[in-house]
């Protein structure tokens, strides 16, 4: 009959049914944190892992963060062997060591090498958060602090993605001391008036905010970072007041001039290019 080549569309969804979710395999999809949205997985890295949806930045880690920024991804590596060690005797710390290495195939918290970007040359240090949440021990501080020294011998500028939860407890006062060492080495660079970019992503918490992350020439931030020292809810914890709405994102910061720029991740290659333009002259380096 003729009304069998029409039907009525539906006007809902279909909600797979628990047996179809179990179908899927692990890790070809993932929840956007902010606005729930369920992307496949290749999709979302195709667009630097920015969902689709809301623009949330989710997480890179630091080889698709180089692949991103990096002319042709093209990088070399220093102080690829440095690792850490257990200085405190802290129970169970060198089986996270190593099961965070095994997770990321990196062994530390933080790359750090050359490359070239929009064809300038570059130190750059990249942050992981996949490894210990970012956090900050001996050998970050060590790593950073040797990029920092390699940019004073080349003048090249120096650039930094931090992203991390702070400073490693397991280390104790080992760790806290790379704060003031990496600072040192800042200084050193801004002495030299070589430039020093710091990109802040979500997020850069505790001592690295403290210390060299806050200390760039420019500083720049990823749209909607968490930046500050002690989280939101520790802080209304002590304070016992209710702070205000969109306390320590990026765009809080922005509007009181902590920060100088909020770039998308998208951006983020072309205006590093813009900066470094600006700030030297294409191939006059001391390499």
């Amino acid at each position: 009959m003729l009304k069998d080549f029409f039907y009525k569309k539906r006007k809902y969804a279909t909600i797979p049914s628990e047996k179809a979710k179990k179908n899927i395999p692990d890790g070809m999809v993932v929840k956007c944190e902010k606005c729930g949205t369920i992307t496949f997985v290749k999709e979302l890295q195709k667009n630097l892992n920015v969902c689709l949806h809301c623009s949330h930045h989710h997480s890179l880690s630091a080889p698709e963060r180089l692949l991103s920024i990096l002319d042709d991804g093209h990088f070399f590596e220093y102080d690829s062997d440095l690792a850490s060690s257990n200085p405190l005797g802290f129970e169970g710390y060198l089986d996270k060591l190593k099961k965070d290495m095994d997770k990321t195939n990196l062994n530390e918290a933080v790359v750090v090498g050359e490359g070239t970007i929009g064809g300038f040359p570059a130190i750059v240090g990249v942050m992981d958060s996949r490894f210990r949440m970012g956090s900050m021990g001996s050998v970050v501080g060590e790593k950073i602090a040797a990029g920092i020294e390699r940019a004073l011998v080349k003048k090249y500028p120096f650039i930094l993605f931090s992203a991390s939860g702070g400073a490693r407890m397991q280390e104790g006062i080992l760790s806290l001391m790379q704060m003031a060492k990496t600072s040192a080495a800042l200084a050193k660079l801004h002495q030299e008036g070589i430039l020093f970019i710091s990109v802040l992503t979500n997020p850069t918490t505790g001592g690295v905010s403290a210390s060299f992350a806050s200390l760039g020439d420019i500083n720049i931030a990823e749209p909607g970072a968490l930046i500050g020292f002690a989280g939101p809810r520790v802080i209304e914890q002590v304070i016992r007041q209710k702070l205000p709405e969109g306390f320590q994102t990026s765009e809080f910061l922005l509007n009181r001039g902590q920060i100088d720029m909020i770039v998308d991740r998208k951006e983020m290659k072309s205006t590093l290019e813009k900066l470094l333009e600006l700030h030297m002259v294409r191939g006059n380096y001391n390499g």
